[in-house]
């Protein structure tokens, strides 16, 4: 089960967030996500488990617990959704034709 784990501490490791869950079970991954530029924490992560009732156990045993001074927020992470391509960015000018077609 993937655990969704959010309001971390900037200054969270993996390993602190693989302790915080390991109580409760085996661990398989522990993933800080990180700003692609910085490589700084995001302030949320994602913990699997493979046994489904440690992991809830562990959801209901490390929801609302302080770690490095934050409250943390855990939930049973919630599959991605296709969020489309991006927005557009027109080449166009101010009447909205794209100058790029031009054929001279």
């Amino acid at each position: 089960m993937n655990i969704y784990i959010g309001n971390l501490s900037f200054d969270t490791t993996d390993d602190q967030l693989r302790q915080a869950f390991e109580g409760f079970g085996e661990v398989s991954s522990v993933n800080i996500i990180k700003d692609k530029y910085t490589g700084e924490s995001r302030g949320f992560a994602f913990v699997e488990m493979s046994d489904q009732d440690a992991a809830m156990a562990a959801i209901s045993g490390v929801n609302g617990q302080d770690l490095n001074g934050r409250t943390l927020n855990v939930n049973e992470a919630r599959p991605r959704t296709d969020r489309g391509g991006g927005g557009g960015g027109g080449r166009g000018g101010r009447d909205g034709r794209d100058k790029s077609r031009r054929s001279w």
